[in-house]
């Protein structure tokens, strides 16, 4: 088995766990939805200049059905999670937001592609989804808005559909330049937030920094690792190990930003990895075993 499309979708989990801490820097304030859209323009429009410019893009080959839809869930994805934190906190948030997108993967494609979940999946995404409960345990939350809760599964729904959509584009296209073209629809269907709210936070050079990193790095560098992985697993299972995310977030808040996990929220880790292990090698074993029957 090849473990490289696990590896790279882990990657591409851990980029995006970053994106707490890198925003923890800009200094002034900075709406969330800007961000989200600053991050997607950036991203979007680098990657197509790139590929417009080595002549990669093929516009025959586009499949733009699925495409157009690819952007839409990953632009309406942004303004359903951000409201979501702003709602519930972002603990709560972000765990309903990631913790659901492999419960609505698994049924998505159950529903659609009449793939029912095995048995290793519902264990990695189980020990998963426990893990990101125990990880936030100990944080002080809100009370609970139900309203933000509907958001943040809005938001989990949307991630999944994204990963299912955008697999059926990455059987026409290559990674690159798939993510290039979806990213510069999403951040034009983002772009009217840009007109309603102050973005004079970009006039600093450290802040300019910040959002180029985003954009660049825990955006275009990170969806080209998730889609290059995303074209040869399955997308319930891409899904899954994207629950590294907030674990990344939690360890880089403790080394990085200096705050203090309890030990609940330390086996709440332990089992996030626990759970991305059993998907990546439980994996090669059942492959193995499927292998061996077939040559009986």
């Amino acid at each position: 088995m090849n473990y490289w499309p696990y590896i790279w979708v882990l990657l591409a989990a851990m980029l995006w766990g970053t994106t707490g801490t890198a925003q923890s820097f800009i200094d002034g304030t900075a709406h969330p939805l800007t961000i989200g859209a600053l991050r997607l323009s950036i991203g979007g429009f680098t990657l197509l200049a790139f590929v417009l410019w080595t002549k990669k893009l093929q516009l025959r080959s586009i499949p733009w059905k699925a495409v157009l839809l690819s952007a839409a869930t990953m632009a309406l994805f942004q303004p359903l999670f951000f409201s979501s934190v702003q709602l519930t906190g972002i603990a709560i948030g972000t765990v309903v937001a990631i913790g659901s997108a492999p419960v609505f993967s698994g049924i998505l494609e159950w529903a659609l592609l009449k793939r029912r979940p095995d048995r290793i999946w519902s264990m990695a995404t189980g020990l998963a989804i426990i893990g990101c409960l125990l990880l936030f345990a100990d944080k002080d939350a809100p009370a609970v808005d139900p309203a933000g809760i509907l958001l943040a599964l809005g938001a989990g729904l949307s991630f999944a559909t994204y990963a299912g959509v955008s697999k059926n584009v990455l059987e026409r296209m290559d990674a690159v330049p798939a993510v290039a073209v979806i990213f510069s629809l999403s951040a034009l269907y983002l772009m009217p937030f840009l007109f309603f709210f102050d973005l004079s936070y970009i006039a600093a050079t450290e802040n300019l920094g910040v959002i180029l990193y985003l954009g660049l790095g825990a955006t275009s560098l990170s969806y080209i690792l998730f889609s290059s992985g995303l074209k040869l697993i399955p997308s319930s299972s891409a899904v899954t190990l994207s629950l590294a995310e907030p674990m990344t977030a939690a360890l880089l808040g403790v080394f990085i930003v200096g705050e203090v996990l309890t030990g609940i929220a330390w086996v709440g880790v332990l089992l996030l990895l626990g759970g991305i292990l059993v998907l990546t090698f439980g994996r090669k074993k059942a492959d193995s075993k499927r292998k061996a029957l077939s040559i009986e």
